[in-house]
């Protein structure tokens, strides 16, 4: 199959440092071309994969100090990868609905993931006008705030297996791990850390628009004998940082799409303690992978429980239900199914005995340039 992978720029792929959707981008990349498909990816040309790269910009944006007006690349992006007729037999953006506008006029069909959060109401209307635009869902959570749109799979994120390794002692502390943000609540995880007297280790980036929060509400909180702040860290990096943590602590405070930070803490073998926010309950067991939690009370109770939790269990768990090539395999049948559907729906067609013409392949027999063609408004809710 020839598939076109569509990541964001901000970050190359796979990301540098911190970078959930550019990661998933790359792990879903490198698993299509290992099972043999032919794939492109239009990424950052600092982006490292086996597929064929069409680098639309030589570095990623958020690094790159040397440019002011980061729209034009991203222009340019949905330009080459979605703008023209292609040889693709399908496209998949990880763009959310900013590539709609010219997916919608593409050929080739395109099928947008969407990896951010959708219960803002100035996204409704989007949807709304976009709602033939077949559409993937990271968790079932996710879909919520949008019922009608157009979803054609809930596809759980995924890594490879060997990214991370199994840990099966942990050292005395917990961790932190992801952003520092307002809904990612660290001043909760530092809290559990005072009220069970165990450290607590934060990796986490500080991004601009969070940078007043940082200094004005956690800063202060970082001067304490048990918290250490550590910044951001790679993926060589995690295995060990997340490894040897008694628990993974993510306090969240929003409807969370997914959560890339359990599974890897699932990988490592590390119980995960979290609010009962989002998908958080369609990824930790409670009990057997974790502790969901409703208030930051239960959740500082749940740490004296967390030696009950199997880490072997946990990683059992990750590869069940959490591994890049099972989530490869998920979207493969989804492309499948969707080019097939497109190829039935836009088949010539014969007119009613006595027309006198043939059907030109366009929605509901029109020419009309500003239709807009239902293609994939069939399968609300499949899950692969």
């Amino acid at each position: 199959m020839r598939i076109a992978q569509v990541a964001p720029l901000w970050e190359s792929v796979p990301p540098k440092l911190y970078g959930g959707t550019e990661r998933i981008v790359s792990y879903v990349t490198e698993e299509l071309v290992a099972q043999g498909h032919d794939v492109t990816l239009f990424a950052s040309g600092d982006s490292e994969t086996a597929a064929r790269l069409e680098g639309v910009c030589p570095q990623a944006l958020r690094l790159n100090s040397g440019i002011f007006n980061r729209d034009a690349p991203m222009t340019m992006l949905q330009e080459r990868a979605l703008g023209a007729a292609s040889n693709f037999d399908i496209i998949h953006s990880h763009l959310d609905f900013l590539g709609f506008p010219l997916g919608r006029r593409n050929p080739v069909p395109v099928v947008t993931t969407l990896h951010g959060r959708l219960d803002l109401p100035e996204l409704e209307p989007v949807f709304r006008e976009y709602d033939e635009m077949p559409l993937v869902s990271i968790s079932d959570a996710q879909r919520r705030p949008l019922p009608s749109a157009n979803w054609q799979a809930t596809i759980h994120h995924g890594l490879p297996r060997n990214l991370y390794s199994l840990h099966t002692q942990a050292d005395g502390y917990l961790a932190f791990l992801g952003r520092i943000s307002p809904e990612k609540r660290p001043d909760h995880a530092i809290e559990i850390a005072k009220r069970t007297g165990l450290p607590l280790r934060i990796a986490a980036k500080v991004d601009p628009a969070d940078l007043q929060y940082y200094r004005t509400e956690i800063e202060p909180l970082l001067n304490h004998p048990l918290i250490e702040f550590i910044g951001e860290i790679s993926d060589e990096e995690k295995n060990e940082f997340v490894g040897n943590a008694m628990a993974l602590v993510c306090p969240y405070d929003w409807p969370e799409p997914f959560g890339l930070v359990l599974i890897e803490a699932l990988a490592c073998g590390t119980p995960v303690l979290a609010y009962r926010r989002g998908s958080i309950p369609e990824v930790i067991d409670h009990g057997l992978t974790g502790f969901v939690c409703e208030t930051l009370p239960e959740m500082a109770e749940a740490v004296g429980r967390v030696s009950l939790i199997d880490r072997r269990r946990c990683r059992a768990a990750f590869e069940q239900r959490f591994t890049a090539d099972r989530m490869a395999r998920d979207y493969v049948a989804l492309y499948e199914r969707i080019i097939e559907e497109r190829a039935a729906l836009t088949a010539p067609k014969l007119h009613a005995v006595g027309s006198g013409s043939l059907f030109d392949g366009t929605a509901n027999g029109t020419s009309n340039g500003h239709h807009k063609e239902r293609s994939l408004h069939v399968v609300g809710g499949r899950h692969v």
